[in-house]
């Protein structure tokens, strides 16, 4: 049966082209944001100005996105790409322009530097509805009953793209330098605007066009905290990336306990990446549906414990062991938790509860970093990674206890469902 293929997602056509042009931009969003914050430390020399950086993408991404979601849900979903596509290609073409050497040459420090951060903040409310519009289409290309499959291969291609953008873009800066690395995103945008339109207008399947802005924003939001299964994979995934932010601090565990320089500093935050894609890629093979609360339960439970485990490390191979499996772990559990929000969001609210979630999830990617730092500063660097892998342990406990009906969640009936409608 197609459901116990692991290659039953790739062999509908347009989810191919789909992964194409995803690959395409996270490779180029990857390898943008690396140059961009060599260019910007290239001009200030300032730590800060790197941290502003963050700061102006997830600010308009963070206020924009529950409107994002409304807008989603409102419009036709393969368009909506193109035109965000089509946007992100202004801007790359505007940051490979402020780079040039006549612009480097004829305008003055501060003034590069200011357009960079606006075209940055732009960005951010571009990323405000990548993530919802994403979501929903890929409901629209692939049937219900294999949306497990495609999640893990839709994730894989998102880890994977994250990982060669971010390792190509220090090459490609060594290589050709910043504003030719530059050309490169802008090809990479202009390929994947092409090719998206090899993939059909989708149905909208909104039976509430032209609702407005409130009514639909409180019906997105009731929804999801109406649904314990979502609201379950959201609050745990945001207490593992919020509490076991521990990479935010690979640089101060590189340089000042394991004494590894920057060639073992990039190992070590490769480490998390490289187990995460090869787990990705093994779930293809193996059913994730069946008991997939307590699986998912079990797997943010070992990330907690391998965070512990670096954090108490001097010991430099046994640091990158358990950054690879907290890896491995992390996989799992973004495949069980796309796999959720995938089957339990009805068709017409994708865009809202991808919101949501891209805001819970995508702020405390930000809060983590944050969190690291001021515990680390106030509590010391190992005190502040076991602290967070011990967060981590006792959210995944309590939820296991409070929420019996989250630990026993079964997606095997759903996706039976599923396959009898169709």
């Amino acid at each position: 049966m197609a459901k116990k293929d692991p290659y039953a997602a790739l062999r509908i056509k347009e989810f191919n082209i789909f992964l194409l042009v995803r690959f395409a931009l996270i490779f180029g969003w990857s390898m943008q944001f690396i140059v961009i914050e060599w260019q910007v430390y290239a001009l200030t020399k300032d730590p800060l100005s790197l941290g502003l950086i963050g700061l102006f993408e997830f600010a308009p991404a963070f206020a924009m996105a529950l409107f994002a979601g409304h807008i989603v849900d409102q419009r036709e979903k393969r368009n909506l790409l193109a035109l965000c596509i089509a946007a992100f290609s202004l801007i790359s073409f505007g940051l490979f322009w402020l780079t040039s050497p006549s612009v480097i040459e004829s305008w003055s420090k501060n003034s590069i530097l200011y357009s960079i951060y606006t075209l940055v903040f732009f960005g951010g409310l571009l990323r405000a509805f990548f993530g919802p519009t994403i979501f929903s289409l890929v409901a629209l290309i692939v049937p219900k009953k294999i949306y497990p499959n495609a999640a893990t291969w839709n994730s894989s291609t998102w880890q994977m793209a994250r990982v060669l953008g971010v390792g190509f873009a220090g090459f490609s800066i060594s290589w050709i330098g910043v504003h030719w690395s530059l050309c490169i995103v802008f090809g990479l945008v202009l390929f994947s605007f092409i090719t998206i339109f090899q993939i059909p207008r989708k149905p909208i399947l909104n039976p509430k066009i032209g609702e407005g802005v409130i009514s639909s924003l409180k019906e997105g939001l009731s929804f999801v905290f109406n649904t314990k299964a979502i609201l379950g994979a959201i609050t745990l995934d945001m207490v593992s990336v919020l509490f076991g932010g521990a990479i935010a601090l690979a640089a101060v565990f590189a340089e000042d306990i394991l004494k590894i320089g920057p060639q073992g500093f990039g190992v070590l935050v490769a480490a998390p990446s490289v187990g995460s894609f090869l787990t990705m890629l093994v779930t293809a093979y193996i059913p994730i549906s069946k008991n997939a609360g307590m699986k998912l339960l079990v797997a943010i439970f070992g990330f907690g414990i391998c965070i512990i485990v670096f954090g108490l490390s001097s010991i430099f191979w046994v640091s990158v062991v358990a950054l690879f499996f907290s890896g491995v772990t992390d996989g799992i559990s973004m495949v069980i938790r796309q796999t959720i929000l995938q089957i339990k969001t009805p068709d017409h609210m994708r865009g809202r509860v991808s919101s949501v979630n891209s805001m819970f999830v995508g702020s405390s990617n930000e809060l983590g970093a944050l969190e690291s730092g001021l515990t680390a500063k106030y509590m010391g660097t190992v005190t502040a990674v076991v602290f967070g892998g011990t967060m981590t342990l006792i959210t995944v406990l309590t939820t296991g206890i409070v929420s019996p009906t989250f630990r026993k969640l079964d997606l095997t009936k759903d996706l039976e469902e599923h396959e009898n409608a169709e």
